[in-house]
């Protein structure tokens, strides 16, 4: 995926559509939010020793790392409904 919205190229992506909404609602409640691309910010992986670890072992397979408060939260995978709440309820408590 070349961007981070899941609403650019031929497809979209209906779970990065909504992953990418609720980053903005915690980002709008005032949690500080990072993301990276690897199409865009490929350093931003090559710098991580956890995500380089990651793909060496698993390859891009294992994208998205999602990480909360420092620790792999989902691996491979955006969440789902239920797990956005309670990515939600954690990030914003």
């Amino acid at each position: 995926m070349c961007c981070s919205t899941g609403i650019c190229g031929t497809e979209v992506d209906p779970d990065l559509v909504s992953f990418a909404a609720l980053l903005g609602q915690i980002a709008g409640s005032g949690v500080k939010v990072e993301r990276y691309n690897l199409a865009q910010q490929p350093m931003a992986f090559a710098q991580s020793a956890t995500v380089k670890e990651a793909l060496n072992r698993e390859g891009m397979e294992v994208l998205p790392l999602i990480y909360l408060d420092g620790e792999v939260y989902l691996r491979g995978r955006y969440p789902t409904g239920e797990e956005r709440e309670v990515l939600l309820r954690k990030a914003t408590t």
